[in-house]
C-alpha cells in the first residue's frame, strides 16, 4: 500500500539555467526546420531533427543530424547541394545561428560572459545518416506506417493534486519561476534586476495522501545588482513565491532558503556549462513518477522519446479526467523500425475504478500508438516546441497554435465507452 503521510520534494530551473538555454536553442532549431519545411513545400512528415547544444562562456556549439528542406542547405553557384567527405548534405549555418541568437536574446542574456550578440556559435549539424533514417522510412514502406525512430520506454502520469492533474511539488516549483520570469521580462520594480538564471525547490507535506502544506522553500536566483544579499533577494521574491503557491498553505515553521550561498551575480553558461537534455526530471513529473531513457528537446516527433512520452501523458491525463482513477501511470515501449508499441502497461496505484488490464486494451482502441498515429492524433508536425523547453512539458495550457495538444482531455468520452465494453 502507498504511504499516506510523508514529505516529497521537486525542483525546477528557469529558462536561463545553462541546461535550459541549450534545450531552448535545440527546440528553436526543431521549430525552424518545421517552419522552413512549410515555406519550401517539403512534406513535414519527412522532417528529421536530432539536435544537441552545448553552451559555455560566450560559446555555443550546435551538433547533430538532420533532414531539412533545401533552404537550410549550402549550395554552389549553380544551385547544387554541397556534400561533405562522408556524403552528408552540408547545412548552411546562417539561419541556425540566427535562431540560436534569437533564443538567447529572448531569455535575456546580455552579460559580458554570455551575450546574444557576441557569443561565438559553431554549427556542426549534418545530414541524417541513411542507416538511421531507414528504421523509420523502410518500416513505412513495409508496414504502411512509419516505425519508431529508436527503441525505448516512455512514461506518462497524472493525478488529482493540482488543477492541471500534475504532482504538487513540481507544479508549484514551476509556477514560482514562471511568475518571476514574467515579472523580470516586464521590468517590474526590483524584480527587473534579477538575472535569467534561477532554480527553485518545494517540499510538500502529504497527509492522508493529499498535499496539505509547504514545509521547505528553496530559491536561488541570479541578480544583476552586486550589492544585494540573501535578505534583499528574499524581500524581492517572496511576494511572487506566495502568489505562486496560491491556496497551498505555507507551514508556520516553513524553512525559507533564498540564495543560501549569498551572492549570485555570474549566472547562465558563463557560470556553468549547459547541455541539452540534462533536466529530464524537471521536464516531466519532478520525480513523482518514472521517466524513460531519453530527453525530449532537440528531437522531431518520429523520436518516440518525445512523441510517445507526450502520448503517455495524454492518455494518463484523460484516464484521471474521466474519473477512472485518481492516479495513473502508463508505460509504452518501442523497438526501432517497429510501428506499434511492444507493450502498454497501466498502474492505477490502487485508485482505479476499472481493472488495469481492461484499461490497457482500451488505450490501444482509443488511440493509434504508432509514431505516425501519435503525430497525427496530436498534430505534432508543427513549430511548437520552443515553448516546451522551460517550466515543464506537462501541466501546460493547450495553445491556439497547437502547442501542448497532449494536455487536452478530449478522450474522456471515448475512454469511458471503451472500458464499458
Amino acid at each position: 500500500m502507498s504511504r499516506l503521510n510523508y514529505l516529497f520534494t521537486s525542483e525546477s530551473v528557469s529558462e536561463g539555467h545553462p541546461d535550459k538555454v541549450c534545450d531552448r536553442i535545440s527546440d528553436e532549431i526543431v521549430d525552424l526546420v518545421y517552419r522552413e519545411a512549410k515555406k519550401s513545400g517539403m512534406d513535414p512528415w519527412k522532417v528529421r531533427v536530432a539536435c544537441e547544444t552545448l553552451a559555455t562562456t560566450n560559446r555555443v556549439v550546435i551538433a547533430g543530424e538532420v533532414r531539412v528542406p533545401d533552404t537550410l542547405l549550402k549550395k554552389d553557384k549553380d544551385g547544387n547541394i554541397l556534400k561533405d567527405a562522408s556524403g552528408h548534405a552540408v547545412i548552411n549555418p546562417s539561419k541556425i545561428r540566427a535562431a540560436a541568437r534569437k533564443a538567447i536574446r529572448a531569455i535575456g542574456y546580455q552579460q559580458d560572459g554570455f551575450h546574444w550578440k557576441t557569443a561565438k556559435i559553431d554549427v556542426l549539424l549534418h545530414g541524417q545518416s541513411p542507416d538511421i533514417g531507414q528504421g523509420v522510412d523502410n518500416a513505412a514502406d513495409r508496414q504502411g506506417e512509419e516505425g519508431a525512430g529508436d527503441q525505448g520506454i516512455m512514461f506518462g502520469y497524472a493525478c488529482r493534486e493540482t488543477p492541471d492533474l500534475m504532482p504538487a511539488p513540481i507544479y508549484y516549483s514551476h509556477k514560482i519561476l514562471e511568475l518571476l520570469a514574467a515579472a523580470r521580462h516586464k521590468g517590474e520594480g526590483d524584480v527587473g534586476k534579477l538575472g535569467p538564471d534561477a532554480k527553485s525547490q518545494v517540499t510538500v507535506r502529504y497527509e492522508d495522501g493529499k498535499a496539505t502544506e509547504v514545509t521547505q522553500i528553496v530559491l536561488s536566483t541570479q541578480h544583476l545588482d552586486g550589492s544585494w544579499d540573501s535578505k534583499k533577494v528574499r524581500q524581492v521574491v517572496e511576494p511572487y513565491i506566495r502568489e505562486a503557491l496560491g491556496d497551498l498553505k505555507i507551514a508556520k515553521d516553513c524553512n525559507w532558503y533564498i540564495n543560501p550561498t549569498g551572492k549570485f551575480v555570474i549566472g547562465g553558461p558563463d557560470g556553468d556549462a549547459g547541455l541539452t537534455g540534462r533536466k529530464i526530471i524537471v521536464d516531466t513529473y519532478g520525480g513523482a513518477a518514472p521517466h524513460g531513457g531519453g530527453a525530449f528537446s532537440g528531437k522531431d516527433t518520429t523520436k518516440v522519446d518525445r512523441s510517445a512520452a507526450y502520448a503517455a501523458r495524454y492518455l494518463a491525463k484523460n484516464v484521471v479526467a474521466a474519473k477512472l482513477a485518481d492516479r495513473c501511470t502508463i508505460q509504452l515501449s518501442y523497438a526501432i523500425g517497429v510501428a506499434q508499441p511492444l507493450s502498454v502497461y497501466v498502474d492505477l496505484h490502487g485508485t482505479g475504478k476499472v481493472e488495469e488490464s481492461v484499461l490497457e486494451e482500451a488505450l490501444r482502441k482509443v488511440m493509434d500508438l504508432s509514431p505516425s498515429g501519435i503525430r497525427r492524433h496530436l498534430d505534432l508536425n508543427k513549430p511548437i516546441y520552443a515553448r516546451t523547453s522551460a517550466y515543464g512539458h506537462f501541466g501546460r495550457k493547450p495553445g491556439r497554435d497547437g502547442s501542448f495538444s497532449w494536455e487536452k482531455t478530449d478522450l474522456v468520452k471515448a475512454l469511458r465507452e471503451a472500458v464499458a465494453g
